[in-house]
């Protein structure tokens, strides 16, 4: 199983061909491919025209999907957060920070292009699926 995060997804309903599109697309058919509540938000609120919102509103409910912010886990992203806010590293976004936890305290790689993970995969042990990583 491997988490996708919202950076994929958009480049995969844009009609981008990247490796990480290449990636998700071969995934989807060989391997269970999840995402969370915080990427659906994202993914969602994008879209401008209801038809293409219905759209991926339908596929993407056919994912398994993790709730991906409790209590502890607010704790760990916090620390996660502060510990490369001490090597000089702030990430911009929070959900990036709850993502990135989540996967690394799930043990799941995360599929992404977004360089906020980039200090997770090289300081806090994030896996990665992506190919630049």
């Amino acid at each position: 199983m491997i988490i996708v995060d919202t950076s994929v997804w958009i480049d995969y309903f844009n009609g981008l061909i990247t490796d990480e599109t290449n990636i998700l697309d071969v995934a989807l058919g060989k391997q269970e491919v999840a995402i969370g509540d915080l990427i659906a938000l994202e993914i969602l609120q994008g879209f401008r025209l209801d038809k293409d919102y219905n759209t991926a509103k339908k596929y993407l409910s056919s994912l398994h999907h993790f709730q991906m912010l409790s209590p502890t886990l607010a704790l760990k992203a916090a620390d996660k957060y502060r510990k490369l806010r001490k090597k000089g590293i702030t990430i911009r976004k929070t959900a990036d920070i709850i993502i990135g936890s989540f996967c690394i305290e799930e043990k799941l790689p995360l599929l992404y292009t977004d360089r906020d993970f980039l200090p997770f995969s090289e300081h806090l042990n994030l896996r990665s699926v992506s190919v630049k990583t």
